[in-house]
Formats: C-alpha cells, structure tokens, sequence
C-alpha cells in the first residue's frame, strides 16, 4: 500500500533550499506511523521523503517510477526478492540504499551488501541516529562510484592502448613501417576522419588482417 506523497515532504526553509542539494528519498515501510517519525527526524535537512510504500509492491517498478536519490528500507528481514530488485538496481541504476532490519545473520547482511546495499543497520530505526546514516550512506555510495568509474577508465585506456599497439605492429608487419611512422599513419587517419584513435586501430586490424 503507498500512502499520499504529500504526507511525507519534509519542509525546508527556502533560504536553504539553494545552497542545500536536496535528496529525494523511497522509503519502504508498513509501518505509517515510523515512516512518519522519520519525516520529522530529517526535517530542515537536506533529505526529503518522496514516496511510502509497502515491502509487497514491486520495488523495481518503484523505483523506475519515482526515481527517488536514496531508498531506505525498514524490514524485519529482507525477502529473496527486495534483494534481486536491489542487485538489479545496482546494476542499471545504482543509487545509495540503506536497510534497517532485525536480521543479524551474517548471510543475510553479506547478500544485502552484495546486493547493492550501502548501509546495513541491525535494530530498530532511531531518529537521531538516521540522518548521520544517511550521510556516511551517501558518501560511502558516491566514493564507490567514484572508484567504479576510475577502474572503468583504465580498463578501457589499457584496451584502447592494446588495440593501438596491435595495429601499429600490424602496420609495421604488413606494410614494413617503422614503429614511429606506423603510429604517425594511424594518427594522421584519426585526424582526417574525426575518428578516435583506437576505433581507427581496430578497422586497421580487421582490414590488415585480411591480407
């Protein structure tokens, strides 16, 4: 069941509003009456309740709808589903999730970690410890992004590199250049075709391996 929006929009002086980015938050909970502890808990901060829904209804299909910053989960335990729904968030769509829960099993926390989880918190959910959970959620979620996208950079720059010196020794195999003109050629085509240096690579490989 998802009870009205308006019920759970935190107010936030306009003066803040500007210098305050504001995060929209899915907060999944039965519990009405917690859900609205916690609105008033983060009131004047930077964290705005968006949207309450229930455990039952599809978080996937939640979260393509509301597309909320944050998803805070409060649950006894989490079911095989949620976490299916937050790995596959965590693929296509990763934002920062924390889950408040009952479960102290070690599985259960190391599948919710895996899962995509970024704050996993044994015990009921206390209003004053919410909003510096939220915040070490945040920051430990964009840190790991941040990481992410290093490692993915230089996965592509090693490729891209691997490609470059596969086709320069191709050039210098096929047409028996020099190392420094079979680069030069390479990056003169780049240059007259607009293309990048490495998609220039590999249709020198696909050609030069032809022959």
């Amino acid at each position: 069941m998802a009870w009205k929006d308006s019920l759970y929009h935190t107010a936030v002086p306009k003066e803040q509003k500007s210098l305050i980015p504001e995060l929209r938050i899915l907060l999944i909970d039965e519990n009405r009456q917690r859900a609205q502890s916690l609105v008033s808990a983060l009131n004047n901060s930077r964290y705005k309740i968006i949207h309450l829904t229930s455990p039952s209804i599809s978080l996937l299909k939640q979260v393509d709808k509301i597309q909320p910053d944050i998803i805070v989960i409060d649950i006894e335990s989490p079911s095989r589903d949620i976490l299916e729904s937050l790995s596959a968030i965590s693929h296509y769509n990763p934002k920062p999730v924390v889950m408040f829960s009952a479960e102290q099993d070690t599985d259960t926390i190391n599948q919710s970690i895996q899962s995509g989880v970024s704050a996993y918190v044994v015990g009921n959910l206390q209003t004053d410890r919410v909003k510096p959970i939220l915040d070490a959620a945040v920051a430990r979620f964009r840190e790991f992004q941040k990481l992410k996208e290093e490692l993915s950079d230089t996965k592509q720059q090693l490729a891209s590199r691997n490609l470059i010196d596969q086709a320069k020794r191709l050039l210098m195999k096929k047409k028996k250049l020099s190392e420094d003109n079979a680069f030069k050629a390479m990056r003169n085509t780049a240059m007259d075709t607009g293309q990048k240096l490495d998609d220039v690579a590999k249709t020198l490989i696909s050609l030069l391996n032809t022959i």
